[in-house]
């Protein structure tokens, strides 16, 4: 009954995940390659930790 009130964990590092999906694109647009490498990095990093948090709420 209160699960309805609970915040979502990952709703905050999904915007952040966008966020740097979308500084990457424009850095790929502008031709600089090692900016976007750098921020595509940090996206990957952060979406493993999204969908580790998603399979352990998922469990319980």
């Amino acid at each position: 009954m209160f699960g309805l009130f609970k915040s979502n964990p990952t709703k905050k590092m999904r915007k952040q995940y966008d966020a740097l999906l979308e500084k990457a694109m424009h850095a790929q647009r502008n031709g600089d390659i090692k900016t976007y490498s750098l921020l595509t990095a940090q996206s990957e990093k952060l979406w493993k930790e999204i969908e580790t948090i998603e399979k352990n709420t998922q469990g319980a």
